[in-house]
């Protein structure tokens, strides 16, 4: 089931931020590529990130302590935990409640 919440945590990365890697990456080499896209964004378009930040409902509070010095790891690591966390959260909750199908509704 791990795994499966893996993929899907990837999908909905790649889907967010673009990251198109279609080799297998373990969660180490999937923070990685976040905190690496993350980094771009920072350096290109501050804005942008912040704003996928907000729509992915990540705390406001967390995203400053990630940005502040006092933070325990540089910043464009800590705000892709951040990221792969909150999509990791998000993973499980549409692997735990799918919607039943509906019959009559194929096409």
């Amino acid at each position: 089931m791990e795994e499966e919440y893996l993929e899907q945590t990837k999908a909905l990365v790649a889907q967010d931020f673009g990251l198109t890697q279609t080799t297998p990456l373990s969660e180490a080499e999937l923070l990685e590529a976040i905190a690496n896209r993350v980094a771009e964004m920072i350096e290109s378009n501050k804005d942008l990130l912040l704003s996928y930040m907000y729509r992915l409902d990540i705390d406001e509070g967390k995203i400053h302590f990630a940005l502040s010095p006092l933070a325990n790891e540089p910043a464009h690591f800590a705000l892709g935990r951040l990221i792969l966390n909150r999509q990791k959260q998000r993973a499980i909750t549409k692997l735990t409640y799918k919607p039943p199908k509906l019959d009559g509704w194929e096409f």
